[in-house]
């Protein structure tokens, strides 16, 4: 936690400082840093990221500087404040800014990654070549691990009645950020995160194009983080692929293409997606087979898990930990295993004791692997 400071006159410009304090609650003192503005590193409707170094430590940080509307809390503050996982980008600390317009900013002081899997993904278009499979296996399987990570903390959240979860909203290559030398992936932009509550509508007009669940663009708006499934799967097919598996320009473009490879969803489907949707008539299209889709050998696994990720019916989707279990991700559990470098792979099992509590011991066994397990002292006292 850090004292919300406000600073007048914070700009994104480089060259310019900005000072501010953090510190100063339950018993810190009270700290003064400066950062440097580097030079910006993503624009939006949200506001500006700029690449920033703390003047005092010499540390390479972002900053993410978006307009705060005083009569509300920021949802993705809150959120991040919850969040500490290693595949998830850190909020170091955050402050306030006012502009001579008497405009108030919120500054998220992040970890600061250099890469992005949509960066990376496209690198290897140009040169032509397909991403190494134990990439795809990687950052997909990372991916999933923030999921659970939502999906836990879901549980810590009794005082909130009905609790569904922790929703990203918004997963993308462009928000997978990578270190490009051990691999290690986290996610960013928790601005269209929310708190999912059972019997509280959502809006649906969420998510990039390209990576919407089907019940998105069926206007649906009491979906559960089912969503963040289908995401991870355009993700994955794309990495597969090298290109998007579902573009399109517009909703029903989208649609159209979802349809063409799963075919015409059921009434039954529907239903499951939208309510109000069900006698909506569709073109009758069969879908099309996967090992078509990707027009190369792919191991049966990969296609397996790829099938769990596109159901229409979004209680049919696996959830992560399902997924994290498959035998697609084998691989990444050998011992053995290294990056294609040489370097072994990043951390992927280490998992907090409170994380794993009301897990089966069958799952965390296919989960955590034996050596994994070894070098944990807590898994090796509760094997």
């Amino acid at each position: 936690d850090s004292e919300p400071e406000v600073v007048d006159g914070v700009g994104a410009e480089t060259g310019h400082v900005i000072r501010t304090t953090i510190g100063g609650r339950n018993g810190q003192s009270k700290q003064n840093v400066s950062y440097i503005a580097e030079h910006a590193v993503g624009t939006g409707s949200f506001g500006v990221v700029f690449q920033a170094k703390c003047r005092e430590t010499g540390e390479i940080v972002a900053i993410k500087k978006v307009l705060q509307d005083k009569r509300y809390k920021n949802r993705e503050l809150q959120i991040m404040q919850m969040l500490d996982h290693p595949n998830i980008v850190s909020l170091k600390h955050y402050f306030f800014s006012k502009t001579d317009k008497d405009e108030l900013y919120l500054n998220l002081v992040l970890d600061y990654v250099p890469e992005t899997v949509h960066r990376t993904a496209r690198s290897y278009s140009r040169m032509n070549t397909r991403m190494p499979l134990i990439y795809v296996k990687l950052y997909t399987y990372q991916v999933l691990l923030c999921l659970i990570k939502a999906y836990l903390i879901c549980r810590a959240l009794a005082y909130i009645h009905n609790c569904i979860g922790i929703c990203h909203r918004d997963i993308k290559p462009q928000n997978l950020l990578v270190n490009p030398h051990t691999h290690q992936l986290k996610l960013c932009d928790f601005g269209s995160a929310k708190v999912l509550v059972k019997g509280e509508p959502n809006v649906s007009y969420i998510c990039s194009r390209y990576y919407r669940a089907p019940e998105l663009i069926f206007g649906a708006t009491e979906y559960t983080t089912a969503i963040d499934i289908w995401s991870t799967g355009c993700v994955m097919a794309e990495l597969l692929l090298g290109q998007p598996l579902f573009p399109g320009e517009s909703g029903v473009d989208q649609l159209v293409e979802i349809i063409k490879v799963l075919g015409t969803p059921t009434r039954e489907e529907i239903k499951c997606m939208n309510p109000n949707y069900t006698e909506f008539k569709f073109p009758q299209i069969k879908p099309h087979p996967w090992h078509k889709v990707f027009q190369k050998r792919l191991p049966p696994e990969a296609v397996d898990l790829v099938c769990r990720f596109f159901q229409y019916s979004p209680n049919l989707r696996c959830t992560a930990l399902e997924a994290c279990i498959h035998p697609f991700f084998d691989e990444l559990r050998d011992p053995n295993t290294r990056l294609p470098n040489g370097r072994p792979l990043p951390p992927l099992f280490n998992f907090k004791p409170q994380e794993l509590s009301g897990v089966p011991p069958d799952v965390v066994k296919k989960l955590i692997p034996e050596h994994a397990r070894k070098q944990n002292l807590f898994m090796a006292l509760h094997a």
